[in-house]
């Protein structure tokens, strides 16, 4: 692993962050159409992300009572996260070790899948969160129709246009909040 390029390995991703493995199709260019401007309550500060379970949906707040919502996937029953932490890293086409949860539901996934491949579930970016085993990160093309359903392993699942866009817009700090 060329941790140069990829930052480290997500091994702590213990929320494994992906529901189904298979052959995937690869990462297709998709014009965003999804994540809007729309308006959100003003009791949350200016430049945090807020993850609202029940609508799967991620707010990151503008201040003045907008923010940008995108759609997301959630953690299956059971396994969705939900607190308050900020972002620990961001890590461009990150390699992904799956976690001992994961590989006991598809023993045979390998262990890890570098970055860039189409079989790596993190898609094209990932944010990782402090005091949490999660990120929030892109999918494969195949796992696109998993983007507003409970479906993952513990993880926020993005379109990858969106988490890119997400990407630019946060830093290492940012508070988060997730909330059922």
């Amino acid at each position: 692993m060329d941790k140069t390029r990829h930052g480290r390995c997500l091994t702590w991703l213990v929320a494994g962050c992906a529901a189904s493995f298979g052959v995937f199709a690869g990462l297709a260019p998709v014009v965003a159409e999804a994540r809007e401007s729309v308006a959100f309550p003003a009791n949350y500060p200016a430049g945090m992300i807020v993850i609202k379970q029940h609508e799967r949906r991620l707010y990151l707040t503008e201040g003045n009572g907008i923010a940008i919502r995108y759609p997301i996937a959630i953690g299956m029953a059971g396994r969705a996260w939900s607190g308050e932490t900020s972002v620990e890293g961001k890590y461009m086409a990150p390699d992904w070790k799956a976690p001992a949860v994961v590989r006991a539901a598809h023993p045979n996934l390998n262990s890890v899948i570098p970055g860039g491949s189409p079989h790596n579930p993190m898609g094209a970016a990932a944010i990782t969160l402090r005091l949490s085993e999660v990120a929030i990160h892109g999918t494969t093309a195949t796992m696109r129709r998993s983007v507003g359903t409970a479906a993952s392993f513990g993880c926020i699942r993005m379109y990858n246009e969106d988490v890119l866009d997400l990407y630019q817009r946060v830093s290492v700090g940012t508070p988060v909040v997730s909330v059922p």
